[in-house]
């Protein structure tokens, strides 16, 4: 394992995918166990992408957690597909961890909803409501963080959720992962928790794998801290790390 700093971020490199999850969820579990010491309960937000495979395996094989403890919300949703989509993000994060350990809620944006902007502020209350104490997410290769492509991020968003339209590299994605046959059964728009709702959590872990995401670490890292990777925001944060493999870091 090698690690290194830029600005704010820690970062840590792995030999390889498997080895890089199981490190985050190590540390992910001790923050769990950290925060579960001082309250009753504690909210977390999750990712749901190919990427956030190895962390999920791993959370999930730990049975020391106290999930039972935890209320679960999940970051984006595709607006306009059928609510048993395996593509859903929400069908996707049941699927891996939402319906594998004993929540004490689980929160999910409705992928059925016909007013996405409504559904965003309903889903926005909540989270309000419910302070976030760790997010656990990604990179997408457009260096988005959620749905926060670079045309829609906005660094002082005043919203908490929103819908947006999906870029054509952010949909391309989608493809690329094996999540859609093509480009064309991809979603347009989707609804996101906004760049300040992510990073108002005291707790980030990012995870990121894969040579697809090269591009996007590299510029996380060591590009300009604005809009046009949404990610680089990550630098400013004070309790941020970011996970990356063999892959993933080969730029650096």
């Amino acid at each position: 394992m090698k690690t290194l700093k830029q600005d704010k971020l820690v970062v840590e490199i792995y030999e390889n995918r498997t080895l890089m999850g199981e490190a985050a969820a190590r540390d992910i579990k001790a923050k769990i166990g950290e925060l579960l010491a001082q309250k009753s309960e504690i909210n977390m937000i999750f990712a749901a992408a190919p990427s956030q495979n190895d962390v999920l395996k791993s959370l999930v094989e730990d049975k020391e957690i106290e999930w039972d403890r935890v209320n679960a919300y999940h970051m984006d949703e595709y607006i306009g597909l059928d609510k048993d989509a395996p593509q859903g993000f929400g069908n996707f994060l049941k699927e891996h961890i939402f319906g594998l350990v004993p929540f004490k809620s689980v929160n999910y944006i409705d992928i059925t909803a016909t007013d996405p902007e409504a559904e965003a502020n309903r889903y926005g209350k909540i989270l309000q409501a419910n302070p976030t104490d760790i997010v656990i997410m990604g990179i997408g290769e457009n260096g988005h963080i959620a749905f926060n492509d670079p045309p829609v991020a906005d660094f002082k968003d005043e919203k908490w959720v929103k819908p947006v339209k999906l870029d054509e590299i952010c949909r391309q994605q989608q493809v690329n992962d094996g999540c859609f046959a093509s480009i064309d059964k991809v979603p347009t728009h989707a609804m996101t928790l906004t760049v300040p709702t992510l990073v108002r959590a005291p707790y980030l872990f990012c995870i990121v794998p894969a040579k697809t995401k090269a591009n996007a670490v590299y510029e996380t890292l060591n590009g300009s801290i604005d809009e046009h990777c949404p990610a680089s925001i990550l630098r400013t944060h004070d309790n941020a790390k970011l996970y990356l493999d063999n892959e993933s870091s080969k730029l650096l």
